[in-house]
């Protein structure tokens, strides 16, 4: 038997081969069945799916610091700041040349030497001398005199005895020109006298006030001429602040009264008090002064008007304080008139030029006032707030006129914003 032949086929039967490839019609319908089902759910999916729920965004109102204002009598105060100077201030001069024998021991910068206490005594040998000559020369005009008057009444006598019942002539029978002459040089030796003890008195200087020694420039034994000046010393009874303060501050207290009276203003009424602060051996100081004047004029630099204050006893250190000295850089507060039922805001608060941002029922309102005057720390108001207002003493960053807001002693809910937004639109927008 002959074997078949192997590379003969049936055609008929299927190929043996797994990788032999499809027709490509089976290719593309199998890809069209694909796409169609795809397609079907695609349709079934959005037909059949659930739209989004709209949530509205819950947002907590912002948390603000408030403080309680309430209205009251308050007293309006000015300030300003100087430098201490003495109220007096002198030179010591002698008015007689000499020779310096005794000097105060608290004659030197700092010392404080009591009124009429000898500060300085020049030597007195020559101005004795004098005194004494002068002395001498008075006695000696006086016993002219006497002897003319003596002459001339024994003049009187003669001239009645020769002619009885007549007048002489001429007044130099009875020597009148010449006791005139006699008795002016008796003023003459006196008013020398004088003089002279005058100089003796001005050998010893003193000064009729208590004073301190800003400086000195003489020493025991020195010669010192008339003129010369010796030391500077100034009076401690009372040192004055000038101030310089604007105009409008001058209408919060009377300073213009003051020019009539001499402890009060010129109906009576005391001076207004200021107290007078510094930071001064360590510690803050307060000495009380009051207001005595201006200086009469305007700053043509500045436009500042000068105002002067008093401080009495400055160097006291009885109850506990340091002394004030000159040439101390101060603050002055100056106690001016009440304002009745005004409110004190502080001036953080203020918000432009003349508004406050207030809490009423937990919502913020922006309000307007109508400030009557303001210093450093507040600005105060008379009517526009209702006694009690809590006004809000933070910053925010955005504000609108009664959106809600938290105190800090509140809870805090929260409060559903105005503006839903979707909860993909909020997806979107992080």
């Amino acid at each position: 038997m002959t074997e078949p032949n192997k590379t003969s086929e049936d055609p008929m039967t299927e190929p043996s081969d797994p990788h032999r490839r499809r027709p490509a019609w089976l290719q593309v319908v199998l890809a069209l069945l694909v796409l169609a089902a795809g397609i079907a759910v695609l349709t079934l999916f959005l037909k059949y799916r659930k739209s989004p729920e709209r949530a509205e965004q819950e947002v907590a109102p912002p948390l603000v610091q408030v403080a309680t204002l309430t209205a009251g009598d308050v007293q309006m105060e000015v300030q300003g700041y100087g430098t201490v100077s003495p109220k007096v201030q002198v030179q010591i001069i002698p008015e007689v040349a000499g020779r310096v024998v005794f000097v105060h021991s608290e004659l030197k910068a700092g010392g404080i030497i009591p009124a009429h206490e000898r500060i300085i005594q020049i030597d007195p040998c020559d101005y004795e001398l004098a005194v004494r000559q002068s002395e001498a020369t008075v006695a000696e005009a006086q016993v002219r005199l006497d002897t003319e008057i003596a002459e001339a009444e024994v003049a009187r006598r003669e001239w009645r005895q020769l002619h009885p019942e007549t007048e002489p002539s001429s007044p130099l029978v009875l020597r009148e020109p010449q006791i005139q002459r006699a008795r002016a040089g008796l003023e003459s030796a006196k008013a020398q006298l004088a003089i002279a003890e005058l100089r003796l008195l001005r050998t010893q200087i003193s000064l009729p006030f208590d004073v301190m020694i800003a400086n000195e420039s003489v020493d025991l034994g020195q010669y010192v001429g008339m003129g010369q000046a010796l030391a500077t010393a100034y009076g401690i009874d009372a040192f004055e602040i000038e101030v310089p303060l604007e105009d409008a501050d001058l209408a919060w207290f009377d300073i213009f009264r003051a020019f009539g009276g001499q402890g009060g203003m010129g109906d009576g009424t005391a001076r207004p008090t200021a107290a007078v602060e510094a930071d001064f051996a360590g510690r803050a100081v307060a000495w009380t002064g009051h207001v005595t004047r201006t200086t009469g004029q305007v700053d043509r630099l500045s436009r500042m008007v000068p105002v002067v204050i008093e401080v009495p006893r400055p160097l006291d250190t009885t109850d506990g304080k340091p002394p004030l000295f000159p040439g101390a850089f101060v603050k002055v507060v100056i106690a001016g008139k009440t304002l009745q039922d005004a409110i004190a805001v502080p001036r953080d608060a203020i918000r432009g030029q003349d508004s406050v941002w207030i809490v009423e029922e937990g919502r913020l309102r922006v309000v307007s006032l109508d400030i009557v005057r303001t210093d450093r720390e507040f600005a105060y108001i008379t009517s526009g707030l209702p006694d009690g207002a809590l006004i809000v003493t933070s910053a925010l960053d955005a504000v609108v006129d009664g959106m809600a807001v938290r105190l800090p002693d509140e809870t805090e809910p929260s409060q559903p914003n105005e503006a839903t937004v979707p909860d993909d639109a909020s997806e979107k927008g992080q």
